[in-house]
């Protein structure tokens, strides 16, 4: 779905050409069907199975972007000459990322491109979020939150997000803890990879989110379109990538490429 920055998140679901406005859909019936038809993300081309949210085989294969190193990016191997892309990697990877704090279902460290900032925080259904670092490329972005991820979680308890809001932190103090924790080991990177290669981020200013969500669930029940095709209920609230309706939770993002009809019952 795509976010805009607005109190609370605005939220649209590209079908087709066209887009469906979803905030004003809270508290009404939905129903949200599967066509039975997925069209690569990538390449356009029907395929029977999704890979990596949204890719054909082929293109999960072919394309740098569904390489193992974008989910672990201080795996990257651009400068051994082994990108599955270099083109793709120049534009992509090898340009400024931002280290974070995230405050979703708990702190939380994680990395994304500069342009992609708040999009990113907005996407995992963070209510805080502020950056620490500026580095020079994904590959170092991810040293760095290799670094962290010894003392604060790299991931999100996505159950526990849909639950609730997290307990609202001071991510400034935990930014300064964080920093004194893991000194030596920045250091070492910086001696390595050059002062330039990380930018400490002081003072930088903390994002707060707030998402239009009327009621979390108390339990937590995901639809699977590829096992259910209809998902219907009362839409009570989106978080994340997440539509939350009275009748369980279905992650959009995982559904890329998937042909869809959405509409309300009176």
């Amino acid at each position: 779905m795509q976010t805009a920055l607005e109190q609370p998140v605005s939220y649209a679901l590209p079908l087709d050409d066209n887009s469906v406005d979803m905030n004003p859909l809270l508290g009404q019936v939905v129903q949200l069907r599967y066509q039975g038809v997925i069209n690569c993300i990538a390449c356009n081309r029907k395929t029977n199975k999704s890979f990596n949210q949204g890719y054909c085989y082929p293109c999960f294969r072919r394309l740098a972007q569904c390489d193992s190193c974008i989910m672990s990016p201080e795996k990257c191997h651009y400068t051994e000459g082994t990108c599955r892309e270099p083109e793709w990697g120049e534009t992509h990877c090898m340009i400024e990322h931002v280290v974070y704090l995230a405050n979703t279902s708990g702190l939380k460290v994680g990395i994304t491109r500069h342009s992609q900032v708040p999009t990113r925080w907005m996407d995992q259904g963070a209510t805080q979020a502020q950056p620490i670092f500026r580095v020079d490329s994904r590959y170092h972005s991810g040293i760095v939150e290799t670094l962290f991820k010894d003392h604060v979680a790299d991931k999100t308890s996505w159950q526990a997000m849909l639950k609730g809001d997290a307990e609202p932190l001071d991510l400034e103090a935990e930014r300064q803890r964080l920093m004194a924790e893991c000194s030596a080991g920045l250091q070492q990177v910086r001696e390595q990879f050059g002062l330039q290669s990380v930018t400490e981020l002081v003072g930088a200013e903390e994002t707060r989110i707030t998402f239009p969500v009327l009621e979390h669930p108390q339990k937590v029940k995901s639809f699977n379109l590829d096992k259910d095709p209809l998902v219907e209920g009362t839409l009570l609230g989106i978080k994340g990538q997440y539509l939350i309706f009275d009748t369980g939770v279905i992650n959009m993002r995982k559904y890329g490429g998937y042909q869809l009809a959405i509409g309300t019952i009176n």
